[in-house]
């Protein structure tokens, strides 16, 4: 993959966008769940100037920095909580699933933007809870899950509100993403990625 100027100042915002929504929307309860890195992951997937393999690069990169970001922040008494913590990992390979998610939308018009928008944070959204809950204590409250059905549907149903907040998210910064692609990038007007 070629780099350009409009590619570096491309990037570099998309970075930034996504590190000061992370800033913003992570602390408050009511925001936890608004995201950019959806967005920035199946971007990076559908996009038919990346080879599929550099595809992964750009949405783990920007959440590496992001997360190294808010644990400088962190450090300074300056953020809430840590960049990094224990799952860390999960949340890296629910990336990389989203970027492949991407990577089957790669060669749909608009109507594969809109449909990506919507599949990406409903599979985060089942596949990540479904991890809270089994690896939860057991324990209801706040603690933990009980290990049954019962507690898989308890699960679920907290993380409603943060679902409905990466999925409007998601819908709403996809399509920006790319015609900020397009505008940047390209010097044209364009919402799909497909040539």
């Amino acid at each position: 993959m070629k780099m350009n100027r409009k590619d570096i100042l491309f990037y570099a915002l998309l970075i930034a966008v996504t590190t000061i929504i992370k800033i913003i929307c992570s602390p408050n309860l009511a925001l936890s769940g608004t995201t950019g890195i959806m967005a920035v992951a199946l971007f990076a997937g559908m996009n038919t100037n990346y080879k599929k393999a550099n595809s992964f690069i750009l949405p783990l990169l920007t959440l590496l920095i992001t997360n190294t970001i808010l644990q400088v922040l962190y450090a300074f008494n300056i953020f809430p909580f840590s960049g990094f913590y224990k799952w860390q990992f999960v949340e890296y390979s629910l990336v990389i699933l989203l970027t492949s998610l991407g990577l089957l939308f790669r060669n749909t018009k608009t109507a594969g933007v809109f449909i990506s928008a919507v599949a990406g944070p409903t599979v985060f959204f089942f596949i990540s809870n479904f991890i809270v809950w089994a690896a939860s204590s057991g324990l209801t409250g706040t603690t933990g899950y009980t290990h049954d059905f019962a507690g898989l549907v308890d699960c679920y149903t907290r993380a409603l509100p943060f679902y409905r907040n990466s999925l409007i998210s998601t819908v709403v910064l996809l399509p920006v993403l790319i015609m900020a692609y397009h505008w940047i990038v390209k010097g044209k007007a364009g919402l799909a990625l497909a040539d």
